[in-house]
């Protein structure tokens, strides 16, 4: 397992090789990446995210931990980044190894889902007319409800 919280930008495509690399043992590798995403105004000049170092990574931890004890999982690796970023930029990446890709699937979501909506980070937008913060969502609690 590998949890990194981390400001600078990562390689999605050397982190997703580094993580299927010699998994012969696995028959399922699965990766999700999250993309800042312009507001529907196209007005979003940057996406600023905070959280609390030591209390973030324990929290990560704790739910890659929940998702092994779930599911039949070879490996995890949770990145996610805070700082400000523009539109376009990678935000996090969740990989999932397991022998089989329903656990490797089911996995992935599940942890997506509580980083959406669990995981302690704070968005705040930045946008032409000012900068907010960003609301929890009820449809991200609603999706923890299947897990």
């Amino acid at each position: 397992m590998r949890i990194v919280v981390q400001e600078q930008p990562f390689d999605l495509g050397a982190e997703a090789s580094a993580f299927a690399s010699g998994r012969s043992d696995m028959g399922a590798v699965v990766t999700f990446t999250g993309i800042v995403r312009d507001l529907a105004q196209g007005d979003l000049d940057v996406m600023e995210i905070e959280h609390y170092p030591g209390m973030t990574e324990a929290a990560l931890t704790d739910i890659a931990n929940q998702a092994q004890g779930r599911w039949d999982l070879g490996d995890v690796l949770i990145i996610h980044r805070y700082g400000r970023m523009a539109p376009g930029d990678l935000i996090m990446m969740v990989a999932t190894a397991s022998p089989h890709r329903k656990d490797a699937f089911e996995a992935a979501e599940f942890l997506m889902d509580y980083l959406k909506s669990r995981a302690p980070f704070w968005k705040k937008e930045h946008t032409r007319g000012g900068a907010s913060w960003v609301a929890a969502k009820d449809e991200d609690e609603e999706a923890l409800d299947r897990w």
